[in-house]
């Protein structure tokens, strides 16, 4: 193997880690807004597993590309919002 071909390889697997970070972010975003907008007009419950999932998957979502850019407020605002979801995760398993 020569070494563009590694070197092409290797600017693929970044371009793909990129994306993928990219439209996690994305997610993020939009399942935050939706758990958002979906108590506010009384579609779900703020006690539900839905609302608490949303949340802590989109906020992980947007802490992942946060942390990537380097953006620490967004970063640390999100890694407490996703750890209050996951508490409120377990106190709806108990």
């Amino acid at each position: 193997m020569s070494r563009k071909s590694i070197k092409e390889g290797s600017a693929k697997q970044r371009n793909l880690r990129a994306n993928l970070v990219e439209a996690g972010g994305w997610y993020g975003a939009a399942a935050v807004l939706l758990a958002y907008a979906l108590v506010s007009f009384d579609i779900i419950s703020p006690h539900g597993w839905i609302y608490q999932l949303l949340n802590f998957t989109g906020a992980v979502g947007v802490l992942i590309i946060s942390y990537m850019k380097r953006a620490k407020q967004p970063a640390l605002l999100n890694f407490v919002w996703a750890v209050i979801a996951l508490v409120a995760l377990i106190q709806l398993t108990l």
